[in-house]
């Protein structure tokens, strides 16, 4: 699994109790401020499962901030402190640390369930966006702690390069895939099987076209598509539709559009089942060999990945060094590069952006605009006229 999507297993817990925080190694208890606490705890670990408990009505929000609150309670146990002595200079410190996690036996490994002995906190160095994105919840938790009477100070409220470093809105997106790219991979992907190919090797396929093409046509995000029911593609006068829940538990619907109705039939046609999902009709979208057992998140994260490295391999074989930075982009993806792959090239194909939102389920406008490369292109496009002396301007 990557780093950046490293992940809890599935499954949403009620207000999370100290065991739930570290289930490797035996925490110190914390040492609360003097003075009135207003929370009901007695270590470090209660107090911050008390922060997580406001956060139980969104499963997948809590999933991500118990790992990164658990990364550094860990963390400071190994270092033998508590919340309360984390100070300003540690910051950079466990940053460093989030970017080589050493001794890596200790803290690196493959996904297990959380309470195996195992379990590690870790799959890997974490990257630049992922590094941020940890300190911005870790500031959220502990202004919280301090709000609460736990703590007295917020280490994050001394960094002088505070709003660079925990501000973590981009000014575009990159992790995507060129149309060209992508556009190769889709035609890899619909090679069909051989003619000696087995029933298992067609069934494969088959689901690889799928879990691909309802990515880049849908915009899913991986826990959304795992979680995909039949009954989730509905008929509203004349549309075909698909319903998720996504972040916050937000219900939302989305157009099918006819390619990916076509997908759907397949895939049914290939499970053994009617053309068009039935009202009310039980069952996974994605399945195991099975062809009834559910594929989970972790499953279909490291397919995706698999997938990503098989194309990177066929490419290199096929194009060698002139295609060397479209295989390096390749086995960088990762699952998430194909929502915003399909993201970017509905903004680039001219979606309206108050649509582009909506097909994202995005909360702020500005947050779906990252998709947006238009002005990129022209303003390379008027930047090309400026040129050295001797050189013939380009025409604008």
């Amino acid at each position: 699994m990557s780093s950046e999507t490293s992940r809890a297993e599935a499954g949403s817990q009620p207000e999370p109790q100290s065991s739930d925080i570290a289930p490797i190694g035996g925490l110190m208890p914390g040492r609360p401020r003097a003075g009135h606490v207003h929370i009901a705890a007695h270590s470090d670990t209660e107090a911050v499962a008390r922060w997580l408990a406001e956060y139980r009505d969104s499963p997948r929000t809590l999933r991500a901030y118990r790992r990164e609150a658990e990364r550094l309670l860990l963390w400071l146990e190994r270092e033998g402190r508590g919340l309360a002595e984390l100070r300003r200079h540690d910051l950079d410190a466990y940053e460093a640390f989030l970017a080589s996690p050493t001794p890596r036996e200790h803290w690196v490994g493959p996904p297990r369930p959380r309470h195996a002995p195992d379990w590690r906190p870790f799959r890997g160095p974490l990257s630049p966006s992922s590094r941020r994105q940890s300190l911005v919840i870790l500031q959220g938790m502990f202004a919280w702690l301090v709000e609460a009477g736990w703590l007295a100070h917020n280490p994050f409220r001394l960094m002088r390069d505070k709003r660079r470093r925990l501000d973590n809105r981009q000014t575009g997106i990159e992790r995507y895939l060129e149309r060209p790219l992508w556009e190769w991979l889709w035609q890899w992907l619909n090679e069909p099987p051989t003619q000696e190919a087995s029933l298992r090797e067609h069934y494969l396929h088959q689901r690889r076209r799928l879990i691909f093409g309802f990515a880049y046509l849908l915009a899913p995000r991986i826990g959304e598509m795992a979680a995909a029911e039949m009954s989730d593609f509905f008929l509203r006068e004349g549309r075909w539709w698909w319903r998720v829940v996504g972040k916050g538990d937000k219900l939302a619907r989305i157009p099918v559009p006819p390619d990916m109705l076509e997908l759907l039939e397949q895939w049914r046609e290939t499970l053994g089942l009617s053309r068009h999902p039935k009202l009310g009709e039980a069952g996974a979208l994605l399945r195991g060999l099975d062809g009834q057992r559910r594929l989970g998140d972790n499953q279909l994260y490291r397919l995706i990945r698999s997938t990503f490295h098989a194309a990177a391999d066929a490419l290199q074989a096929d194009a060698g060094e002139t295609a060397a930075a479209q295989v390096a982009r390749l086995r960088a993806a990762t699952p998430h590069w194909l929502r915003h792959t399909s993201l970017t090239h509905q903004a680039q194909a001219g979606v309206e952006l108050r649509y582009l939102a909506s097909t994202a389920r995005h909360a702020r406008l500005d947050t779906t605009a990252q998709y947006l490369h238009t002005e990129d292109e022209e303003w390379h496009r008027q930047q090309a006229a400026h040129g050295l002396p001797g050189r013939a301007p380009e025409p604008v």
